[in-house]
């Protein structure tokens, strides 16, 4: 094997020299290539569409532009009760049925009343006593009158003495105290026939008002009583009542927002069971005081006029209407609202006769200046320049421009701002 020749291994001074020059070529090279990068980056950016945020204009003249605030909460009767036995007794009969309608009065059921019915007989028996002893006593009062003046007659002719007229005179007296009692006798049994008579009818129960049987709470041979017993084997209900006429609703309202409702303020409700059907209604009264858990307040309402499809618990979500709804209401305007659209108030731009929007149409911006008309909460009608559905620009940089191409991007949270 030939022995290797290190010394071809080594570099001539003419190539010493040219690496110099090779490697400020490669710094040089290096250099331009970062400028080109940074000048690409600088064009692209400057010819980067601006993104910007967009919201739909939506019709003027609904409920929804008219609404100042939405509630939710159920139907509740004004008059509604648990009819109840007022002494403890077992069931003999239940006249009633779920659904029956009802008259004020009308039999519901009936206790036994056999115990009611021999303590009555009882305080009959006494009072007849008391009226029979009163007249034995006017009897015996009778004579003994007619012996007190014999008596006296023969005192005075001094042939009776002082103690006999004094004796029959003592008789008189006791027997118009004794007429005296058992007339009080008499009157303490017909108190007594009263309660017995009271708690003999106390075994009818009868409809406190007129209504419809919503809840049947006893059976026959249960036991019922005024007070809750023990065990649970006793019902403290018969029935549960409720007008249909009274029926309201009632909402919890946010105390942050209660100022915006008033007494007599029209409302619109729509029960959860028939989300079509709107029913006009009116704000009754504002409950005055507040949930300091909830932080509400408790709002009444009632329907302008009742239906039977509106039954006492459903659920219902009311919008309460604002002033110039209710006026148009009132006065029964025909004419259609001459706001186009509603948006929100940070499109605007300008101020007066000078406002104006940036509208997005095929990727470029549009600037229209715009009749503006009343504030509705963040919003603000549009009399002309804009149409329903178009969308606008709410957020965006400072300096658009009139064509400028943009890309347009949904505005956070616009939904639920819609809804």
């Amino acid at each position: 094997m030939p022995n290797a020749d290190l010394s071809s291994l080594k570099i001539d001074d003419h190539a010493r020299a040219g690496g110099g020059w090779g490697k400020f070529g490669r710094l040089l090279a290096a250099s331009l290539g970062v400028l080109v990068i940074l000048t690409g980056g600088v064009f692209a950016l400057r010819t980067r569409e601006p993104v910007v945020e967009v919201a739909a204009a939506r019709p003027a003249n609904t409920q929804e532009a008219e609404t100042l605030l939405n509630a939710s909460g159920y139907v509740t009767p004004r008059v509604r009760a648990t009819v109840a036995a007022k002494i403890t007794g077992r069931v003999t009969s239940v006249l009633f049925d779920e659904g029956m309608r009802v008259q004020q009065g009308q039999l519901l059921a009936t206790l036994d009343d056999s115990d009611m019915k021999r303590a009555l007989v009882a305080a009959e028996a006494d009072r007849k006593t008391a009226q029979a002893a009163i007249a034995d006593y006017e009897v015996q009062l009778k004579y003994a009158e007619i012996a007190l003046h014999r008596t006296k007659e023969l005192h005075d002719a001094q042939v009776q003495s002082q103690d006999a007229l004094d004796i029959a005179g003592t008789n008189v007296d006791s027997l118009k105290a004794k007429i005296a009692l058992a007339k009080e006798q008499v009157d303490a049994s017909a108190a007594r026939i009263e309660q017995a008579q009271q708690n003999v009818d106390n075994c009818v129960i009868r409809a406190p008002f007129s209504g419809i049987i919503v809840s049947k709470d006893a059976q026959v041979g249960e036991m019922v009583s005024p007070l809750s017993a023990g065990g649970g084997f006793t019902r403290t209900g018969i029935a549960t009542i409720v007008d249909m006429n009274s029926n309201e609703t009632e909402v919890d309202v946010n105390e942050a927002y209660i100022a915006r409702v008033q007494p007599g303020q029209k409302v619109t409700a729509t029960l959860d069971a028939y989300p079509d059907w709107q029913i006009p209604s009116h704000v009754r009264t504002i409950i005055p005081t507040a949930d300091r858990q909830k932080a509400t307040v408790k709002v009444r309402i009632s329907f302008d006029h009742l239906d039977p499809r509106i039954l006492p618990d459903m659920g219902v979500k009311v919008a309460f209407l604002g002033e110039e709804h209710t006026a148009k209401k009132a006065k029964g305007k025909s004419e259609a609202n001459p706001a186009k659209a509603l948006i929100p108030k940070s499109t605007v731009h300008g101020d007066g006769s000078s406002a104006y929007v940036f509208a997005v149409r095929n990727g470029a911006l549009e600037r229209r200046a715009v009749s503006l008309g009343r504030a509705v909460g963040t919003d603000v009608e549009v009399i002309a320049g804009v149409n329903p559905g178009e969308e606008l620009v709410v957020h965006g940089p400072d300096n658009l421009h009139d064509g400028e191409k943009v890309e347009a991007k949904p505005q956070e949270g616009s939904a639920q701002q819609a809804s």
